[in-house]
C-alpha cells in the first residue's frame, strides 16, 4: 500500500501544503459539533499525527474512530495549529482494520505489571514505544562504535558443548525423547544429536578469542541463555551481550575501552531519542536526562575491590549481607558505592580469584585476578570484563582446581600454546544498558518476548 511515513509527514517541511496519504493505528478521538480529530500512530515516530475531520465536508465510518482501529488517511498537510511539526486535513478515512471494545491497551492508565501479561500488544503504549526505539537506536550505536573503530563483528554459535563461565548454568539441547531408555549418561549423548552433552551459549567469548588472535579486535552482539534460577528484576534466562576482544590489550585498556563505549552508546541515545527521554524524565525517572548527561561527560572512576571491601565494612550495619574480603558485591553494596560514595559510574578491579571466572589472568599476589566491573546507579553491574589468562600452565591449574575438563576446551588451551598473546574484553548486558538508559526498573520491560524463570510467554 503506498503512503507515507508519519514521521516524514510530521517533521518534513517541504511536506507543507502537499496531498498524501498515511496509514496508522488509532490512538486518541475527540468529537466536537463541527470537527473531530484523529491521532494516529504508524510506529515511524513518537509524537502522533493529527488528523483533523471536517464533518461537515467528510463522513467517517464511526469505527474507524475506534481505540486500536487501523486505518488508511488520504488528505493535505498543513502547519499544526498548536505546537511545532505539520497536521493533516482529512479528504478520505478507509477503515482498515476494526478494533472491538474488549481492546485491553485503553486510555486509562494500565501497570506495567498488567502489560506484561500481553507482550503482543504493550508495544503500542507510549511507554513501550519509546522503550523500544531507545533500544533500537542503542543497538545500531553498538555497531556504529566498533565498525568505525576497525573492529570485526563475529557470529558466535549459540549451540555449545562448553560452559564459558564454568557454572553449569546452561540450558541443554537434544533431540532425545523424555522417556530415553539409556542406562547411563555416556550411552544417552552418545546416541544424541551431536554425540556429546550440549547446550545454549552462556557466552560468546571463547569463540571471541579465537577471533581476536586472529583479527586483532572483534565483537559479538547476540543472545545469550543462562538456566540460573534468579527471578529478579535484573536477571534473564535470554538477554543480549556485546562482547569485544582484543588482542595485546591488558587490563587498563579493557577498561578504556569499555567506558568510551558505554558514553558514545548514551551520547547517541541522548542525540537520537530526545523525545523518548523527555518522556521517561516526565514520566519514569526525573532527573534522567540530567544523569546521561553527566554520565556522557563525565570520567568514571575506579576502585579496586579491596578498597571498595574496606569502605563498605565500614558501613556493615546498614546492609542486609555483611561485606568481608572473599565476598561477593550484592546488589545493595553495589548501590552505596555508586550513589553514595562515589556519585558515578565506578569499576571495581582485582577481585578474589574464587568468586571469578577460570579464564581471567592472575594477578601477581596468587589472591587476585585481573578483573573489573563496571557499576552503574540504579542497576549495579551492567558490564564484567577482564584480561585474560595468556599463561597455558596457569590456565591448566585454574581449570584444574575448578574440577574442569580440559578436553572439553581443548581449542581454547591451543590459543595458548600456539602464539599467546595478552588479550581482554568485556560484555556488556545489553537489556541493563536499555534500563539504565530509560529508566525502567524491570528488565523485563526492555526486551520484546522476556524469559524467565517459569515464563515464556
Amino acid at each position: 500500500m503506498k503512503h507515507t511515513d508519519i514521521k516524514k509527514v510530521l517533521f518534513d517541511a517541504d511536506m507543507v501544503g502537499t496531498d498524501t496519504v498515511v496509514c496508522g493505528w488509532v490512538r486518541t478521538f475527540r468529537d466536537s459539533a463541527q470537527v473531530a480529530f484523529l491521532e494516529l500512530s504508524d510506529g515511524t515516530a513518537f509524537q502522533k499525527l493529527q488528523v483533523v475531520i471536517d464533518k461537515n465536508s467528510l463522513s467517517v465510518d464511526p469505527e474507524a474512530t475506534k481505540l486500536g482501529a487501523s486505518v488508511c488517511v488520504k488528505g493535505t498537510v498543513v502547519p499544526a495549529f498548536r505546537g511545532t511539526g505539520s497536521e493533516l486535513n482529512a479528504k478520505e478515512v478507509i477503515l482498515l482494520g476494526k478494533c472491538p471494545p474488549e481492546y485491553p491497551i485503553q486510555k486509562k492508565r494500565t501497570t506495567l505489571e498488567f502489560l506484561r501479561g500481553m507482550p503482543h500488544l504493550r508495544l503500542r503504549t507510549n511507554t513501550f514505544a519509546a522503550v523500544f526505539r531507545v533500544r533500537s537506536v542503542a543497538a545500531q550505536a553498538i555497531h556504529r562504535y566498533f565498525h568505525e573503530r576497525g573492529y570485526y563483528y563475529i557470529n558466535a554459535p549459540l549451540i555449545t558443548a562448553s560452559d564459558c563461565e564454568g557454572a553449569g548454568e546452561m540450558f541443554r539441547v537434544t533431540t532425545q525423547p523424555w522417556n530415553a531408555p539409556y542406562k547411563t549418561e555416556e550411552e544417552y549423548y552418545k546416541n544424541d544429536f551431536f554425540g556429546v552433552k550440549a547446550g545454549l551459549s552462556v557466552s560468546g567469548q571463547l569463540e571471541g578469542e579465537v577471533a581476536a588472535t586472529a583479527f586483532g579486535k572483534i565483537y559479538t552482539f547476540g543472545p545469550s541463555f543462562r538456566a540460573e534460577n534468579s527471578n529478579t528484576t535484573r536477571h534473564l534466562a535470554e538477554f543480549w551481550h556485546v562482547e569485544p576482544e582484543i588482542a595485546f590489550a591488558e587490563l587498563p585498556d579493557v577498561i578504556e575501552i569499555a567506558e568510551d563505549m558505554l558514553r558514545y552508546l548514551v551520547r547517541a541515545v541522548l542525540e537520537e531519542c530526545p523525545e523518548e527521554l523527555k518522556f521517561f524524565d516526565s514520566f519514569v525517572e526525573k532527573g534522567l536526562i540530567e544523569k546521561l548527561t553527566h554520565v556522557a561527560n563525565s570520567d568514571f572512576a575506579v576502585c579496586s575491590y579491596s578498597d571498595a571491601v574496606a569502605l563498605l565494612e565500614k558501613e556493615n550495619a546498614r546492609f542486609e549481607f555483611p561485606v568481608h574480603w572473599g565476598s561477593d558485591l550484592q546488589s545493595e553494596h553495589e548501590k552505596f558505592l555508586t550513589e553514595v560514595v562515589f556519585k558515578r559510574p565506578v569499576f571495581v578491579t582485582d577481585y578474589p580469584k574464587e568468586i571469578k571466572a577460570f579464564y581471567m589472568k592472575q594477578n601477581a599476589d596468587g589472591k587476585t585476578v585481573a578483573a573489573t566491573d563496571l557499576l552503574v546507579p540504579g542497576i549495579g553491574e551492567i558490564i564484567g570484563g577482564s584480561e585474560r589468562e595468556a599463561d597455558l600452565e596457569k590456565l591448566r591449574t585454574a581449570m584444574k582446581e575448578r574440577g574442569m575438563s580440559e578436553d572439553a576446551y581443548r581449542q581454547y588451551l591451543d590459543l595458548r600454546r600456539f602464539g599467546s598473546v595478552p588479550h581482554g574484553g568485556f560484555g556488556l548486558g545489553f537489556e541493563r544498558f536499555v534500563m539504565y538508559c530509560t529508566g525502567m526498573e524491570n528488565i523485563r520491560d526492555v526486551t520484546l518476548f522476556p524469559r524467565s524463570v517459569k515464563n515464556i510467554m
